[in-house]
């Protein structure tokens, strides 16, 4: 009979955790980019009653017989995340951007070099050891020193735009940093030597992450591109404050990119919607409840029958 209390106390703890998971999901259907999470259930130790042994075919012997087993409930085996892309809600804000697909933005804190040279240029493939960050919300908006920022205000990773004076314009394809207006060659420099930044009145973000902005004079310059990142186990990912995520130990390789068909294409004017299945969860939740409900039925009558256990003795 304690077994039993036992294993339904095991019970009550697993759907405890199960409805904790489940509000969480609930309580985040409308966050932007908020990915589902499920928990999963495993039988807890079991312990043997009779242990099995195979049979001898000898005089006097005899045949074999099977191990008797009795379970202590069950357990919390892990917490599953559902990565899959959410629907995307118009804003109508051309730096609102979704991923349409598995990729994630890049985006952390500013790197200095140490030089006074600027942005560190991190290489693809070192984002996780330089404190940066993956999001699938793309909020963005420059600030008061022409950076691409989200809102929370941390920097945009991408590739920069070269131009060489002519026309041409070629982007940086091998090294991260974070976004930023360039400056425009005809402004007049100030006290630092720095020539203005071009002032930027609109801007559009293409599918490939071309970020391209128009001046008051009506003509485009094209700033940067977004760089987006590859996860070979998004699993891996630990999520951090908000709606971000750092680089866990099993997160496999991580690699910054532009897009391509795999990574997913970029929809400006648009942020991802939370991929919680509301109705699949209230019906969950519902069955949820009535497992915790079965468990304290259990503890119920093994107390019933513990009382009377006790009265015998009277």
């Amino acid at each position: 009979m304690v077994k039993s209390m036992n294993a339904a106390i095991a019970g009550l703890k697993s759907h405890q955790t199960k409805m904790d998971v489940l509000s969480n999901n609930i309580a985040n259907v409308n966050t932007w980019g908020f990915k589902s999470r499920t928990t999963n259930f495993q039988d807890a130790l079991y312990s043997n009653s009779i242990s099995g042994s195979a049979g001898k075919m000898e005089n006097g012997k005899l045949g074999g017989i099977n191990t008797s087993q009795i379970g202590y409930g069950n357990t919390v085996s892990s917490i599953s995340t559902n990565y899959s892309t959410g629907s995307g809600q118009y804003t109508g804000n051309p730096l609102d951007c979704m991923i349409d697909g598995t990729a994630f933005f890049v985006v952390g804190p500013y790197r200095e070099t140490g030089t006074g040279q600027g942005a560190v240029q991190i290489k693809n493939e070192e984002i996780g050891k330089n404190g940066l960050f993956l999001s699938r919300v793309g909020i963005f908006q420059p600030d008061s020193n022409g950076y691409l920022v989200d809102n929370t205000g941390n920097y945009v990773y991408g590739y920069a735009a070269k131009d060489d004076g002519k026309g041409n314009v070629t982007i940086e394809k091998e090294n991260l940093v974070p976004i930023r207006i360039p400056e425009n060659p005809k402004g007049t420099a100030g006290a630092d030597g720095k020539k203005p930044r071009y002032n930027i009145q609109t801007w559009t973000i293409g599918t490939d992450g071309t970020v391209v902005g128009v001046d008051e004079t009506n003509v485009p310059h094209t700033i940067g591109k977004i760089a987006v990142a590859s996860v070979e186990n998004p699993s891996g990912l630990e999520q951090s404050n908000g709606y971000l995520y750092s680089i866990g130990a099993n997160a496999g390789n991580v690699l910054a990119m532009q897009t391509t068909s795999a990574t997913g294409t970029i929809k400006s004017n648009f942020l991802e919607m939370s991929n919680v299945d509301l109705a699949s969860d209230i019906a969950t939740m519902i069955t949820t409840q009535r497992g915790y409900q079965a468990n304290t039925k259990i503890i119920t009558v093994t107390d019933e029958m513990l009382e009377q256990l006790v009265n015998m003795k009277r």
